[in-house]
């Protein structure tokens, strides 16, 4: 069975912690699908992911080019579909050479198309609660991510 954890952050701060531990622990070809609405704190997430990962760059929404590529200890491609309408508009960006590569995908909006992503993926499923409070929920689809899960749940808040 998969592992499952979720975390309550009260701050941006918070949130940029989880992302860092998740950086810290990604592996060549990691996938990890971020569902969420607007203002949830995908981008904030994948910020920390970015930090985690070495790389000094503030990731920026990469909402009107789609991906955004960073390099560091392992190269980051930030996606986010959400201005995409379809399935098909999602298979048509042909995302494999990312999502099947060495590097680390963060797809923001995956929900949008979430059977185009590889099965072994971490889905991470971010709730709005209020202004300042989220509460992130992590799936690992496979057992290759039970580790990345357990580091979150025994340190990512430790800030």
């Amino acid at each position: 069975m998969s592992a499952r954890i979720s975390k309550i952050t009260r701050s941006p701060d918070e949130t940029i912690a989880i992302g860092m531990e998740l950086g810290v622990q990604a592996n060549p070809g990691d996938v990890l699908l971020l569902v969420g609405g607007l203002g949830a704190g995908k981008t904030c997430l994948t910020q920390g992911i970015l930090w985690g990962l070495g790389i000094e760059e503030y990731a920026r929404s990469p909402t009107f080019v789609l991906v955004a590529e960073y390099q560091g200890r392992l190269n980051l491609y930030h996606m986010d579909l959400y201005r995409l309408e379809s399935v098909e508009e999602v298979i048509d960006l042909a995302l494999d050479e990312y999502l099947l590569g060495d590097g680390v995908s963060v797809v923001e909006w995956a929900d949008k198309a979430q059977a185009v992503f590889p099965s072994d993926h971490l889905l991470i499923e971010i709730e709005y609660l209020d202004e300042l409070t989220r509460r992130f929920t992590l799936t690992a689809s496979h057992q290759r991510y039970d580790s990345t899960i357990r580091a979150v749940e025994s340190r990512a808040l430790q800030v």
